[in-house]
């Protein structure tokens, strides 16, 4: 049995269909209110936030995968996300489950330097703290021998289906749909940018690799990083057209912070798309040299794929 905590959301639903297709169909499927993705999965109904829901939706599970995301809300991260994780590492060590979590870059420093899986963190802002907290956490019982685990950690989302971002949101999604895309604080900073069934693909085959176990994994992106003019001229390219687009300064964030909730809380984040961002993911590769890695181009031509 293999068990997916979260599993509603773009990463969940491609990792389970990876699952089915390469590794088991003995899924199971965990959250408030689980959906199928393949006819044979398991549905739990389960609150993580509850530690007793949380080691019986867990129960009889070889691999556990932690890929529940919550909304851009700080208060609510703080309230949820290191409880969540608890009850999760708990019920797993209970259940002797080996546990793989799903993460991201947000308590990584915002500097050009190259961030790889022994990158210090140095967590800036409210989310990032809590996302340094719970990787923490892991790393803590992985380090104490008292859980068998993997933590694999993405960069920035781009992808089909419901991948949100702000790349999607104000970018691709707006190019779709013939709007102007809106290029947050420059378009000339180098972008790393991981499609989403990439990282699902990725994060099943760590997961059933036994000597994967007990590391952090950076998972594989396209090693030619573009800066957002290179991604416009990309979309363009399959457009057969020319796409303008508009740069949003970070004081517009600032000033659109005070009336909207949802742009306070991408605030925290904006520093980062000052500065190159460049994520290394070749510990992966030379691991796993026959993974297929989504080239920018192919991601973005599906994306747009109909759009003209």
């Amino acid at each position: 049995m293999q068990t997916v905590l979260g599993a509603n959301g773009q990463i969940a639903e491609e990792l389970t269909r990876e699952l089915h297709r390469t590794f088991t169909t003995d899924i199971r499927l965990v959250s408030r209110h689980p959906r199928r993705v393949n006819d044979t999965d398991e549905l739990v109904p389960a609150d993580l936030m509850d530690a007793a829901a949380t080691a019986a939706a867990v129960e009889g599970s070889e691999i556990v995968y932690f890929t529940a995301g919550l909304p851009m809300d700080s208060g609510l991260w703080e309230r949820q996300f290191p409880t969540m994780m608890a009850n999760t590492i708990a019920a797993c060590r209970r259940h002797t489950s080996k546990l793989v979590f799903f993460d991201n870059t947000y308590m990584y420093p915002r500097t050009p330097v190259p961030q790889t899986e022994d990158t210090a963190f140095e967590p800036t802002g409210r989310k990032a703290t809590v996302r340094a907290e719970i990787a923490t956490m892991l790393l803590t019982a992985m380090d104490a021998g008292t859980i068998d685990a993997v933590i694999c950690r993405a960069p920035e989302f781009y992808g089909p289906g419901k991948t949100k971002s702000l790349t999607n949101s104000l970018v691709f999604d707006r190019i779709r749909q013939r709007r102007r895309p809106l290029v947050p604080v420059s378009a000339r900073t180098l972008r790393t940018l991981i499609w989403t069934p990439d990282a699902s693909r990725a994060m099943a085959l760590i997961g059933n690799t036994s000597d994967a176990y007990g590391q952090t994994w950076h998972l594989p992106v396209d090693p030619n990083r573009l800066s957002y003019a290179g991604l416009i001229g990309l979309a363009g390219a399959v457009m057969n057209r020319k796409v303008r687009y508009t740069t949003v300064p970070r004081w517009a964030f600032t000033v659109g912070s005070l009336i909207s909730p949802s742009i306070k809380e991408a605030a925290e984040l904006l520093p980062r798309y000052g500065e190159d961002n460049i994520f290394e993911a070749t510990k992966f590769t030379a691991r796993f040299p026959d993974f297929p890695v989504t080239p920018y181009s192919e991601g973005i031509a599906q994306l747009l794929a109909g759009a003209k």
